[in-house]
């Protein structure tokens, strides 16, 4: 199709305006989940930094162990937080509980169910092996061992490794500050009065949700109409609120009351590319208005998710320094019914999913994929791609599938 590029094209150019990732700032340990980290990080302690019991019993020298029946003195008690300060000598034993210091002279745990105990005596039922149910100190991490790369996005677990390592705060990459404006004479706010050829306004909501998901900030710059003037001062809020993105939904097409392509350019945008040959999200906008990207998504539900989903996202991604932000973000699949030739644009369907029994998703297309449909943009939990000019396939029949729940949204 004449003036249209592939979605592959299509993504390397928005990935191209996102080459260097946004600046580091330094942030509070507790505040650092689901933000991208900007540099390696590196422990400053070792874990744990002493031997210790792996399980509640008693610390003996395992040669003590090697006769039968041996019985055993007990001469005090380590705990957590409290170690015993004296040496276990030939024939001692001391209590000792889970993450306890080990007390010199011992070198194996017996577990209190294998000892038999009477005042500060205690009979051994069965022997132990130097080590046994002992923690030697570094048996987590080492200080200056690496822990974890740069590059990745922080989840609770990654917080908590962290901690562990000794760090208060953390650096990472900013975050990327996105500003969302919904466009069209059409459109009224949920709870707005409603005119007679009116809508909801409803695609900033889901755009907001992919830059939540993604680490960003969305700035909601609201609703323009179709007006120079609106599109003008939309324009200057997002250049005032520093956006590093401009996504507007709807208004890119060619039409009389289509301006926002116009308006755009006008105010200076360099427009990388109008138009990809992909079903739904034609219309999909790229430009560079200084330092400001922008991306113009189609006005219709389905479309403007989808090209979210495949455009907004991996942007968002190589801002903050994710590494494969260009990565494909399908997996393997298989249809769970017929589907007829696919024509000259790569189609993105609506689908649920579920997994059969051998553990592959199942993808069975939506029964109407009109993409002014909210409801079943809401009801899908996946997409099935189909290539351009792809043959008539059959149910059971392999397919690439985006799952959403996968990626997070």
């Amino acid at each position: 199709m004449s003036g249209l590029i592939t979605v592959e094209d299509a993504l390397s150019r928005v990935l191209a305006s996102a080459q260097t990732p946004l600046e580091e700032e330094e942030i509070a340990l507790e505040a650092a989940h689901g933000r991208v980290l900007a540099r390696d990080l590196t422990s400053r302690r070792t874990q744990p930094p002493f031997a210790n019991s792996a399980m509640d019993g008693y610390a003996v020298r395992a040669a003590d162990s090697a006769v039968a029946s041996t019985t055993l003195t007990v001469i005090g008690e380590s705990a957590a937080g409290r170690a015993f300060g004296g040496v276990v000598g030939p024939g001692q034993a001391i209590r000792i509980f889970t993450g306890a210091p080990m007390p010199e002279g011992a070198d194996a745990i017996v577990v209190q169910e294998e000892v038999r105990r009477e005042a500060d005596r205690i009979a051994l039922i069965g022997s132990v092996a130097t080590g046994d149910n002992l923690r030697p100190a570094g048996m987590d991490f080492r200080e200056g061992e690496a822990l974890i790369p740069a590059g990745r996005r922080l989840t609770p677990r990654d917080v908590a490794l962290a901690a562990a390592g000794n760090h208060v705060h953390l650096k990472v990459r900013r975050r990327a500050r996105v500003a969302i404006l919904a466009t069209g004479d059409e459109l009224v706010a949920p709870g707005g009065a409603l005119g007679a050829a009116q809508i909801i306004a409803s695609n900033n909501f889901a755009v907001a949700g992919v830059v939540a998901a993604c680490g960003g900030v969305a700035i909601d710059l609201g609703i323009a109409v179709d007006t120079m003037a609106a599109l003008d001062q939309a324009i200057k809020r997002a250049r005032d609120a520093e956006a590093d993105v401009l996504v507007t939904l709807g208004g890119a097409s060619v039409g009389d009351h289509d301006l926002v392509q116009k308006a755009l350019v006008a105010a200076g945008m360099e427009l990388g590319f109008w138009r990809i040959a992909m079903r739904p999200g034609k219309p999909l906008m790229h430009g560079r208005l200084g330092a400001m990207r922008v991306l113009g998504l189609p006005g219709n539900p389905t479309s403007s998710m989808v090209c979210a989903i495949l455009f907004l996202r991996p942007l968002l991604r190589a801002l903050h320094g994710e590494p494969g932000a260009a990565a494909d973000p399908s997996e393997p699949g298989r249809l769970g019914a017929d589907l007829p030739a696919n024509g000259p644009r790569q189609d993105y369907m609506r689908a649920s999913l579920s997994r059969d029994a051998d553990g592959i998703l199942v993808a069975i297309p939506s029964a109407s994929q009109d993409s002014s449909l909210v409801k079943t943009m809401a009801r899908a939990n996946g997409l099935i791609i189909r290539p351009r000019h792809a043959e008539a396939a059959k149910a059971g029949e392999a397919c690439p599938i985006i799952d959403f729940e996968a990626l997070g949204i």
